[in-house]
């Protein structure tokens, strides 16, 4: 979609989201941001009103359904959303003290059920107005499951799938549905790696790539290229090729 007039963008306080708050941003421009620390919302929110755009916050958890019904069905009655950038996730990996039980179904409850949570409250005023568009964060990490974070790696495949038989299924109605899946973006999250991060973009750059595929309706936006080229490559081989150098690769904390 192009030139969106109200924009909603969960994980909004930092990364990605904070990139994207801060590119979409603008006089004439609606934004609902969401995020768990209240502090760095309202930073990122006093960024945004400083280029002219109006902001609504809300401190909440992306993976609580019914704070999120609440929050953006309302928010929707009174400034019907033009985009809703489903971008709220949480990664961790083997690397410390394997996974646990706990951290693999805490990294579904907000990576999966958490875009789940932010999606479909927006779709019935999507749906009636025959108007708006989706963008669902999944992942590079999400065309291969990776020995270092499994639950990260299953998190962000099930909401690419999902995202791309969404986007079918709504295409009819006038909701445009995207899948976005970065490479490693410098942001808070990657800052907790410990080993290289081959062609590292930074979030402003990610952002403004995301912004530039969304108006354009890309139904997937992976980038950056060369790494997209050897996920495909790693996905498309034999595991009994791969999996001895996945083994051996550096495991995220």
């Amino acid at each position: 979609m192009r030139d969106p007039r109200t924009v909603v963008i969960t994980g909004g306080s930092s990364g990605i989201g904070e990139a994207l708050a801060l590119a979409y941003a603008g006089p004439g421009v609606t934004l609902g941001l969401t995020g768990r620390d209240a502090a760095r919302l309202e930073e990122v929110a006093a960024r945004c009103r400083t280029r002219g755009a109006a902001v609504e916050t809300a401190v909440v958890d992306a993976a609580d359904r019914d704070a999120m019904a609440a929050w953006l069905t309302a928010f929707d009655a009174r400034t019907p959303i033009d985009l809703l950038v489903a971008n709220a996730g949480i990664s961790a990996g083997t690397g410390l003290h394997g996974e646990t039980e706990e951290q693999a179904r805490r990294i579904f409850a907000v990576n999966v059920d958490g875009v789940f949570n932010s999606v479909y409250p927006v779709l019935p005023g999507m749906r009636a107005r025959r108007r708006g568009q989706v963008a669902i964060m999944a992942s590079l990490a999400g065309f291969r499951g990776l020995p270092g974070a499994p639950a990260y790696c299953a998190s962000k495949a099930a909401v690419r799938v999902w995202g791309e038989g969404m986007r079918g299924y709504l295409a009819g109605e006038g909701v445009e549905v995207s899948v976005v899946c970065p490479g490693f973006v410098r942001s808070r999250m990657t800052a907790n790696n410990r080993f290289p991060m081959p062609f590292l973009w930074d979030a402003d750059r990610a952002a403004a790539h995301i912004r530039d595929a969304l108006a354009r309706n890309r139904g997937r936006i992976a980038f950056p290229l060369p790494m997209r080229a050897a996920v495909w490559l790693m996905a498309a081989l034999p595991p009994g090729w791969t999996d001895p150098a996945l083994r051996a690769a550096p495991r995220k904390g």
